[in-house]
C-alpha cells in the first residue's frame, strides 16, 4: 500500500511538483551511496592534505602570515581536489561503464535532475575534509580567520565548481583507464603546479597562463582574501567567475551526459 502511494505521487500532474519530487528521489538515491562510508570518506579525503598540512609545517621556519594562510587554504583545496574532482569523475565513470546507468534510462527522469543529483553528492562528499581541513589548519598554526557570512556563498561555489569537473569528466570519458589515468594527472597539475599553494608570480609565465582555466586559481585567490580581509571586491569578482565555472560544466555535463556505454 505503502508503494502504491509511493508511485502516486512521483506521477504529479504539476511539472514542478514533479521536478522536486524526482529530484529529492534521486537526492535520496545518491545519499544511499555514500551512506555506509561516511568514516572511509572522510580518511580518504583527510589523509593526505592533512599530511602535506603537518609537512610543510615541519619544513618551514618562521613562515609569514600570507605563506600560512596559503598553506592552510591550498591544503582546504587539495581536499576539494580529491573528493569532489578525482573520486567523484572515478566513480561516476566506473558506474557508466559497468551500465548503472541504463537503468536511470528507462526511467521517466530528467537528466536535469539526475546531474543535480550527482552534483549535491559530491559536495556532500567534499564538504566534510574541506571545513576539517580548516579548523586544523588554524589549530597547528594558531592563527584566526577572519570569519563572515560572506565565506557561504564562496564556499558553496568553490566545491560546485571543481565537483562540476568531477562530474563532466565521469559522464565524458570513453573508457575506466582514461578516467583513472586523466584525474591522478590532473590532480597532481591543479594542486602543485596552479596558484593553489604557491603565489602566482613563482609559476613560469607558461603554467600562470594554463592556471586561468582552473575554478581553483580564482578559489584560492577568494578564500585567501577572504579569510584574512573580508569581503572586498576582487573577492566579488573571483567569487562570480566560480559561479561562471558551476554554470558552465552544468551546460557542459547536460551535453555530454550518456546513459549507456559506449561499444
Amino acid at each position: 500500500m505503502r508503494n502504491l502511494e509511493s508511485h502516486q505521487l512521483v506521477f504529479e500532474t504539476s511539472r514542478i511538483k514533479q521536478f522536486f519530487i524526482e529530484g529529492w528521489i534521486l537526492f535520496r538515491i545518491q545519499l544511499s551511496i555514500i551512506r555506509e562510508s561516511w568514516a572511509l570518506i572522510f580518511i580518504l579525503a583527510s589523509v593526505f592534505p592533512f599530511t602535506t598540512l603537518m609537512f610543510l609545517k615541519f619544513f618551514t621556519e618562521n613562515p609569514s602570515d600570507e605563506l600560512i594562510m596559503r598553506m592552510i587554504t591550498g591544503n582546504m583545496l587539495f581536499a576539494l581536489i580529491i573528493m569532489g574532482m578525482n573520486v567523484m569523475a572515478q566513480d561516476i565513470s566506473s558506474q557508466k561503464h559497468q551500465g548503472h546507468f541504463t537503468f536511470y534510462a528507462s526511467l521517466p527522469i530528467a537528466k536535469l535532475n539526475f546531474v543535480l543529483a550527482n552534483l549535491f553528492r559530491g559536495m556532500l562528499m567534499s564538504f566534510p575534509s574541506f571545513i576539517i581541513l580548516g579548523l586544523i589548519g588554524q589549530v597547528v598554526y594558531e592563527v584566526q580567520f577572519k570569519l563572515s557570512f560572506g565565506i557561504i556563498p564562496v564556499a558553496f561555489l568553490t566545491i560546485m565548481s571543481v565537483v562540476g569537473i568531477g562530474v563532466f569528466l565521469g559522464f565524458w570519458s570513453p573508457n575506466l583507464q582514461l578516467t583513472n589515468l586523466l584525474v591522478q594527472a590532473l590532480m597532481m597539475f591543479v594542486s602543485f603546479l596552479t596558484p593553489v599553494m604557491v603565489d602566482m608570480n613563482q609559476l613560469p609565465a607558461i603554467l600562470q597562463w594554463i592556471s586561468y582555466v582552473f575554478p581553483t586559481t580564482y578559489a584560492a585567490a577568494a578564500l585567501r582574501e577572504l579569510l584574512i580581509i573580508g569581503w572586498t571586491w576582487t573577492v566579488t569578482v573571483n567569487t562570480l567567475v566560480l559561479l561562471f565555472f558551476t554554470i558552465l560544466s552544468y551546460i557542459l555535463i547536460v551535453k555530454k551526459i550518456n546513459w549507456r556505454m559506449e561499444t
